[in-house]
């Protein structure tokens, strides 16, 4: 069993396999993670679709899909689980910010910032930029926030549930 390697370019070499697959499936990978936990390595896949809830089903085509592919490109024992982000993930990614723009977002800021002296927000998220940060829709009025001011953003679940709660009433 190879117990020394770059997990960097491991994570770079499955990433468009897992891309790829998921897409087939009309998911969308946010995070792939590689990790060791009492001596065993897993492979932990965090999926989201556009247009649906994620299910067990949409969990299970990507790693039944996934499976073998995956077996020849890591050569040693692991563990691979699939599953939804979950509804309090932070966003741990910049294409977070992207697939997420038109939703409504819970933003905790480090510091407070010119336009509100709050430290968290509660906005619909509408663009993001490497160069200057994120847009935001607080209180009717558009808000730029920069990067490095941000300690942590997460999907406004309460409102999330509800749209969907919505859909399915139809």
């Amino acid at each position: 069993m190879k117990e020394h390697f770059n997990k960097r370019e491991l994570i770079e070499t499955i990433e468009p396999v897992i891309e790829n697959t998921a897409m087939r499936y009309g998911l969308i990978p946010l995070e792939i993670a590689f990790e060791k936990e009492n001596n065993k390595w897993f492979l932990r896949i965090f999926i989201y679709s556009n247009d649906h809830n994620v299910s067990h089903l949409d969990c299970e085509n990507i790693s039944r899909s996934l499976g073998d592919m995956l077996d020849e490109l890591i050569p040693f024992k692991y563990y691979l689980e699939v599953s939804s982000p979950g509804l309090d993930r932070k966003f741990k990614s910049e294409k977070e910010y992207i697939i997420f723009k038109d939703h409504d977002v819970i933003i905790k800021l480090k510091n407070s910032i010119p336009e509100t002296n709050l430290k968290t927000l509660t906005a619909k998220l509408k663009d993001y930029n490497q160069s200057y940060g994120i847009k935001v829709i607080f209180e009717n009025q558009e808000i730029t926030i920069p990067m490095d001011k941000i300690h942590s953003t997460k999907l406004n679940d309460k409102i999330e549930i509800n749209k969907n709660k919505e859909k399915n009433d139809d």
